[in-house]
């Protein structure tokens, strides 16, 4: 008999009181949130680094330990991703298990991103504060057209040819979040975009955790209120990063994160 079967209903409401409770304490805490400076990278570092025009998208696999820096250029970008475990691509990005086991949807450095397996993909590591979206998603090609006009590229369509690119379908596209995008909710749970003033050189790391499929695309957010289609470009880098210690930030930072982290070991038999 497992844990899970002698386990009554009772007690699995009071652990999930007691994991709400215990969140509601840590998020309420005072947490280093500062701001990351932009360091600059030596060559002998990078593995890859591209540039991302507005309105396209980018793919690549990122293994195991390696770290992605995504760079909002001239803060007119909005970088939507998705991402895989390259081992096996049933595994993917889980929107609303990031949120919810982490009970935040205002997620940044320190903060990890949970597959639908309870895995961590990846960790952020780093992250310049420009605020991201990790509730509504990219946008499509009723709303773009809707919005700018016949002709211009989205979200959606951009992930259906990364995903074809991947050897993936349509059917492999899940939602995404997006970085540089920063919309909230108000006091009735209505979305909406914060008026944060995103800048030039705002950016976030992610160091992967297991070997990844990544896809950007670099289009405009649903939610953003320029009335013109004008994304700015992304910057895109891969480089070998330190490998994380057992004290590691994004390891420790909650028991969600600690037991995301202890599914990955499991999985890699470390």
């Amino acid at each position: 008999m497992s844990l899970l079967d002698a386990s009554t209903p009772e007690q699995h409401r009071a652990r999930y009181l007691e994991l709400k409770s215990n969140a509601a304490e840590r998020l309420h805490a005072p947490r280093e949130r500062a701001p990351s400076a932009l360091r600059a990278l030596d060559d002998a570092e990078i593995i890859w680094r591209e540039r991302i025009p507005g309105g396209w998208y980018w793919t690549r696999k990122i293994r195991r330990g390696e770290t992605l820096r995504i760079v909002n250029v001239t803060g007119r970008a909005a970088a939507s991703i998705l991402i895989w475990n390259a081992d096996d691509a049933s595994e993917r990005y889980n929107a609303g298990d990031t949120v919810k086991i982490q009970w935040n949807a205002l997620l940044g450095k320190g903060d990890v991103l949970f597959s639908d397996m309870g895995r961590v993909l990846a960790s952020i590591v780093e992250d310049s504060g420009a605020g991201h979206d990790f509730l509504v998603g990219g946008g499509a090609k009723a709303s773009t057209d809707r919005r700018y006009g016949v002709g211009y590229r989205n979200t959606r369509d951009n992930f259906c040819l990364a995903a074809a690119k991947l050897g993936l379908s349509r059917r492999d596209i899940m939602p995404c979040l997006t970085f540089f995008a920063p919309v909230r909710t108000d006091s009735e749970g209505k979305l909406g975009w914060s008026g944060q003033e995103a800048r030039a050189g705002d950016f976030v790391e992610l160091r992967a955790e297991m070997n990844l499929l990544v896809a950007l695309s670099n289009c405009p957010h649903p939610y953003d209120p320029r009335p013109d289609y004008a994304p700015g470009e992304i910057e895109a880098a891969v480089w070998r990063g330190a490998p994380a210690d057992a004290n590691d930030s994004c390891r420790t930072a909650s028991e969600e994160a600690a037991r995301g982290f202890e599914n990955n070991a499991a999985l890699f038999g470390a």
